[in-house]
């Protein structure tokens, strides 16, 4: 039966050709999406947990999970360092930009000795962004062929000199020093949020409470609060998009299957007429065209695999989108695709099995 099954495809390449594109199309769209929230979602985790000050002062709405405002004031910097037990407090500047047209990057304003002290810091190569053009960044946006000395585009056009590399990576990967960046927004004295650094971590529940009384009509959060929950936790909506493309996969792969199926079956009755002549089962006809949906599900999954991996790779290198494929999305997205394929094929293979042999054989 395996050696029959084979046979049927290699019999119609373009028609095979198609059903396996069409259910690979399905399993890397799911692989996609699913892959890019995660990497996303992981990667501003990892970049913010090295973000050692314990409190964020800033004002109601300022800090979105895309967006933020310039609109808090630094000279609340001296007032919470008199608050009992602050240690340090040092304003940020958080802004988004478009990248590349292929969404969203972020760049920071920050006093960088300041900063780094608070954060552990350090420059591994080269000096802190001092002049307006220039700029420090990770090692991974290094990595991208961003020497010390080379230029950066940032905000479209503009380019700016890259001063030095630092590390461990700590919020945005590109940081300017902060007055550059108040210029370039025209908000002189301002910053979108002031990083907090209480004298004993233990504490800062407490320090979180006299600042509020100190200072009422802000927002004060734990560090930890506002950068902890992934992407799809601060945008529900994304996980009933995540569930509704992967039963939309499942359907087009369903659908994909049948159609192939259909017009297989139709173009082979004269076959399948010779076969239930010679004694095929009802079984044995279902079980023929069933093996048949699978094997081609299982090469759509092998492309889809390879389509995700591919695609996921180019865009990971012209921008600064992450992947991270999970077992858990790929089981689902096998599961997807073959079930997809099995369901597609039912009907058709139980048409198929239904079919007079007197009448099959006298098709033309």
């Amino acid at each position: 039966m395996d050696s029959l099954v084979a046979s049927n495809i290699r019999q119609r390449p373009l028609r095979s050709a198609i059903s396996v594109l069409g259910v690979a199309l399905g399993v890397a769209l799911v692989m996609l999406f699913t892959g890019l929230a995660r990497g996303m979602s992981n990667d501003l985790q990892r970049r913010s947990s090295n973000l050692r000050a314990e409190i964020i002062f800033t004002r109601p709405g300022s800090i979105q999970i895309t967006g933020a405002s310039t609109n808090l004031s630094t000279k609340y910097v001296e007032r919470l360092q008199q608050i009992d037990g602050v240690e340090a407090a040092t304003p940020v500047i958080r802004h988004f930009y478009t990248s590349g047209g292929l969404g969203l990057d972020q760049i920071e304003g920050v006093e960088w000795d300041a900063f780094a002290k608070m954060n552990g810091l350090r420059l591994v190569e080269g000096h802190p962004p001092q002049a307006n053009d220039e700029i420090v960044i990770d090692e991974t946006k290094a990595k991208r062929n961003h020497p010390v000395g080379s230029t950066l585009p940032v905000f479209g056009s503009k380019l700016y000199r890259v001063a030095g590399i630092y590390s461990p990576e700590s919020g945005a990967r590109a940081k300017l020093s902060l007055a550059a960046l108040q210029d370039l927004l025209e908000a002189p004295g301002k910053c979108t949020y002031i990083l907090v650094k209480v004298k004993n971590p233990s504490e800062q529940d407490a320090v979180a409470k006299r600042i509020d009384t100190a200072l009422p009509g802000n927002k004060i959060q734990a560090t930890r609060d506002v950068f902890a929950s992934s992407i799809e936790n601060s945008i529900p909506s994304l996980g009933i998009f995540l569930r509704l493309l992967v039963g939309l996969a499942a359907v087009v792969s369903a659908l994909v299957i049948m159609l192939a199926m259909h017009t297989t079956i139709t173009e082979r009755t004269r076959e399948i007429g010779i076969l239930k002549a010679m004694g095929a089962s009802r079984g044995y006809i279902v079980s023929a065209i069933e093996r048949e949906a699978l094997l081609i599900s299982a090469m759509g999954l092998v492309v889809g695999f390879a389509l995700a991996s591919g695609a996921g790779f180019f865009i990971h290198k012209s921008s600064s989108l992450i992947f991270e494929f999970s077992w858990f999305w790929a089981l689902t997205a096998a599961l997807i695709g073959l079930l997809g394929g099995a369901l597609g094929a039912f009907y058709p293979a139980i048409r198929a099995a239904n079919l007079d042999p007197v009448s099959a054989l006298a098709y033309e």
